[in-house]
């Protein structure tokens, strides 16, 4: 009896750093456009459906009805069908932690550009004025944080912010020894002066920060959202941003994305939009990317465990 060769459906964008390494005997169906994805994923057992087009990741996904593991470099996956994952028991392996370092000096940089007032300096350089005085005076050292999420990148958020002197107090959802847990950090608001959103997007935190939080914010507040624009509620957070109830906001993240020409945010001199880029101000992803799946592609063909696993019913 012939065993047939277990078939992977994967993206041609990662092709260069896996096709010299994958193992022999397996069936490799590479793919470029959502037609192709389509057509490639029919029986394929282990699927990497990554493309810029989130809609047709889903499509694709949808259409594999074989599909045992589906890894992605995406951290969150809130756009794929949650209910084909459960249904199929699909294993999902995500990008957990492949862009933390970059995400976490993102926040560094958001937070000293505001504090500095960066943005004024290189207006000014463009006019080719020599300013007297620094735009910005705020300093890190002293002020106190607020990180709500402690995965991957909030590990990495904590430490850096230590180095400059910044109080760092944690909110996790399981909560432990030194940190806030979900009912808590509330109450505290009005103690920071910097509010990090590192948390996945659930309904658990969609919109969590909202109007009656921003309002128990002190005026002096900036919020940094390295998360998803989802957790914020944008009309609120632009409300206050126009009464100056909150200092600024450093957002990497919006609702939705790109975020509209004519939308309000783009022209508040306190809102910061960086266009997501925070994960893709580097060029290790893809590496790190294709090295986390070789190996768990071993561990697959083995019979082993893989990480990290996406667990759909949490979302995260």
């Amino acid at each position: 009896m012939t065993t047939r060769p277990v078939i992977l459906a994967i993206s041609g964008l990662i092709r260069p750093l896996l096709e010299p390494r994958l193992p022999q005997g397996l069936e490799v169906r590479w793919f470029m456009t959502k037609e192709e994805a389509l057509a490639a994923v029919a029986d394929a057992e282990i699927g990497w459906f990554d493309m810029n087009d989130q809609a047709a990741m889903a499509e694709t996904l949808r259409a594999a009805k074989k599909l045992k593991w589906l890894n992605s470099i995406y951290a969150g996956l809130d756009f794929l069908p949650m209910e084909v994952l459960i249904e199929r028991g699909i294993i999902v392996t995500n990008g957990a932690g492949i862009n933390a370092i970059t995400i976490a000096e993102y926040v560094v940089m958001g937070m000293l550009t505001i504090a500095k007032g960066y943005r004024e300096v290189v207006r000014a350089q463009d006019r080719r004025e020599w300013l007297t005085d620094s735009p910005g005076k705020r300093e890190l050292a002293g002020s106190k944080a607020l990180l709500l999420g402690y995965g991957a990148i909030g590990r990495l958020i904590k430490p850096r912010l230590e180095a400059f002197d910044v109080a760092v107090s944690v909110v996790r959802r399981s909560g432990g020894p030194g940190t806030l847990g979900p009912d808590e950090w509330r109450a505290r608001l009005g103690e920071f002066d910097w509010v990090i959103l590192a948390v996945p997007a659930t309904a658990e935190t969609e919109g969590m920060i909202g109007a009656e939080e921003l309002a128990a914010m002190k005026r002096e507040c900036v919020i940094v959202n390295i998360a998803r624009g989802s957790v914020i509620d944008q009309e609120a957070l632009v409300k206050a941003l126009e009464a100056k109830a909150i200092a600024g906001a450093f957002l990497d993240v919006t609702t939705p994305e790109p975020l509209p020409a004519d939308h309000p945010l783009w022209a508040l001199e306190n809102a910061h939009i960086t266009m997501h880029l925070s994960g893709r101000a580097q060029d290790k992803m893809f590496v790190r990317s294709a090295e986390r799946f070789l190996d768990n592609l071993g561990k697959y063909l083995a019979g082993e465990p893989l990480a990290p696993l996406f667990d759909p019913r949490k979302g995260y």
